[in-house]
């Protein structure tokens, strides 16, 4: 079976949209979406574990097992999604498919939490098994789905860079709102709260979105199908793959801290009391310094934003490896220049990435399949911090629980100097590879 080809010449990397996206009404409609999907990225990782565990008995080795075979699961339906995703635009069917995805995605999250109370671990095991693999599966995969064609529906609004990183700016603000508002819900009313206000949250965002701009026409594609060799159409984009590096380098610099955290504020800081409220303030301060990131764009470049960025976070890290315990303000400062880090790794990227695929001739035909590889380079970030950190922890030493003191514990190691190391290897690519230009720009080989 032959390949799919492109007939259409390259679009202009940068085209002026046919509507006009951009008006704040409209970026919250398109953006909307987002605020809900934080309830299934947050609760997920950090509130289903120990809601199993602590009100229903559920062994964490389990839970950890099952949780990690679902999620590398997920990583890799990514790319399909993706292309997936193009199809959906280039039919004009972006919309029926983000209701379709997200009722998918309740559906699933719904039985998550309900599975437990109906049927308890020690009365089935088996059966407890398959419907709790079941309803991860449809959980990640409608969020998956959803995610991945809300980010190319994203690339398609805005003709320049400044545009992009706005467009890209509304959605994750959206989502930082959506983070602060599920950590805050389990806390008054438990799963039920939790369910209750995630469904009102994706019923107006699905209302909204449905008023949104819609994502520009995608260009037709001789014999456009599934195929398997479409896939790999990114990773013929020379400049596209290093983006995906100094991705990569940077995503896992921020999942280990995010991976620690807990460990350092407990085992580091001897204030385990203060975990809220400094997850709260690190969130608030990213989402409230985000408009002065775009204002930033329109001066000096989504790029060198993001390299300002990186510097800000090497510098907080650098702080908070000097802190000894009790140092409780001190890591208040640090908890703000990372969140106020944490802007430019939310919007820079998506916005550089837009911007690569238009020079790559491939705007309006394969956002979806380059916003596939992204999110399974994303999930890939979480496994490989876990799977880094964790086992160097244990082989030094660390036993959780245990106050850490000293000038460079091993829990400090970890989680301020590791990500400061990664952090300069992904600024001297970036450096090396978009502020300075040397990067071929039009890097990209014809669809296969």
């Amino acid at each position: 079976m032959n390949a799919p080809t492109t007939t259409l010449p390259a679009p202009a990397a940068m085209r002026q949209p046919t509507h006009d996206p951009l008006r704040p009404l409209a970026l919250l409609r398109y953006g909307a979406p987002s605020l809900a999907f934080a309830f299934v990225a947050l609760p997920l990782y950090v509130y289903l574990p120990e809601h199993y565990a602590t009100r229903y008995a559920v062994p964490l080795a389990y839970l950890g097992t099952v949780l990690l075979l679902t999620r590398l699961a997920d990583a890799l339906f990514d790319p399909l999604l993706g292309r997936l995703a193009d199809h959906l635009l280039l039919r004009g069917l972006a919309k029926p498919a983000m209701l379709a995805a997200c009722v998918l995605m309740f559906i699933g999250f719904a039985a998550l939490f309900a599975l437990p109370a109906l049927l308890p671990f020690g009365t089935g095991e088996w059966r407890f098994t398959a419907l709790f693999t079941a309803a991860l599966l449809l959980t990640y995969l409608g969020f998956s789905a959803a995610s991945i064609l809300h980010q190319a529906w994203g690339a398609t609004l805005g003709a320049d860079e400044a545009q992009l990183a706005r467009t890209v700016a509304w959605r994750e603000g959206l989502g930082l709102a959506g983070v602060l508002l599920a950590a805050i819900v389990p806390q008054l009313g438990g799963a039920p709260l939790l369910v209750g206000v995630f469904a009102a949250a994706l019923f107006i965002g699905l209302m909204l979105l449905w008023r949104a701009p819609d994502p520009s026409p995608h260009q037709a594609v001789v014999h456009s199908t599934l195929h398997w060799r479409t896939l790999l159409v990114p990773l013929h984009n020379r400049r596209f793959m290093a983006l995906l590096a100094v991705f990569v380098a940077s995503g896992i610099a921020a999942a280990i801290p995010a991976t620690l955290v807990l460990f350092f504020i407990r085992d580091r800081l001897d204030a385990a009391e203060l975990s809220g409220a400094y997850l709260f303030a690190y969130f608030a301060a990213a989402g409230l310094l985000v408009p002065v990131w775009l204002r930033a764009v329109r001066r000096y470049g989504a790029a060198r934003c993001w390299l300002l960025g990186m510097g800000l976070a090497v510098a907080a890290f650098v702080w908070a490896a000097l802190l000894q315990p009790g140092d409780r303000w001190g890591y208040a400062l640090v908890v703000v220049l990372s969140g106020a880090a944490l802007g430019p790794d939310l919007v820079m990227p998506p916005a550089l990435l837009a911007g690569v695929i238009r020079a790559a001739g491939h705007g309006d035909r394969l956002e979806g399949s380059y916003f596939g590889v992204w999110n399974f380079a994303t999930k890939l970030n979480l496994a490989l911090a876990a799977g880094l950190a964790l086992p160097l922890l244990a082989l030094f030493g660390y036993r959780p629980g245990t106050l850490e003191t000293g000038a460079l514990p091993p829990l400090v190691v970890a989680y301020c100097l590791l990500p400061s190391a990664l952090k300069l290897v992904s600024a001297g690519l970036l450096w090396r590879f978009f502020v300075r230009g040397t990067a071929s720009q039009t890097g990209a080989a014809s669809p296969p």
